[in-house]
């Protein structure tokens, strides 16, 4: 092995090289900004995204629900739980389709809105970044996601 070919390889293996652990620390730093502003709202991040999706599209499905927040019904069905004690949704069976959950936004869920959208704003500011590059960088997120996802699917493989 040459010592550039060395030189490189032992950079590949440096923390500070690492897409994974950028992503992880960017994730981690934006989550603990977002929870700031959403626990005196009583409401965790992943509960907050729940909300996000059901005002959104209004009374949704737990398959939609599971699919657009990419979590697993065992990982849903607890969060949904505490936002139903809480008030703030109710779940119930479709009548013409018992196996079917759906899930609707309480109007104690919807006088979180108004709030959440300070949050948000506050958060925006915290970033340091114009809407411009927040949408840039969330498309090419969004992206990176969905081609892993994706290679993850098919098998692919380095």
């Amino acid at each position: 092995m040459s010592t550039e070919t060395s030189a490189t390889s032992a950079a590949c293996t440096t923390l500070d090289t690492q897409l994974c652990f950028a992503l992880h620390d960017a994730s981690r730093a934006i989550s603990a900004s977002y929870r700031r502003g959403l626990a005196p709202l009583g409401l965790t991040y992943s509960q907050y995204v729940v909300l996000l999706v059901l005002w959104e599209h209004g009374p949704t499905t737990m398959g939609t629900l599971c699919r657009e927040l990419h979590l697993d019904s065992g990982t849903l069905s607890p969060l949904l739980q505490r936002l139903e004690e809480r008030g703030r949704v109710v779940r119930r069976r479709r009548p013409e389709d018992e196996r079917t959950v759906e899930v609707t936004c309480t109007s104690e869920g919807e006088a979180l809105r108004e709030p959440v959208l300070a949050v948000q704003r506050r958060v925006q500011a915290e970033t340091g970044m114009s809407i411009e590059d927040i949408v840039r960088l969330r498309t090419e997120l969004q992206a990176l996601a969905d081609r892993l996802r994706t290679a993850d699917e098919s098998g692919v493989t380095g």
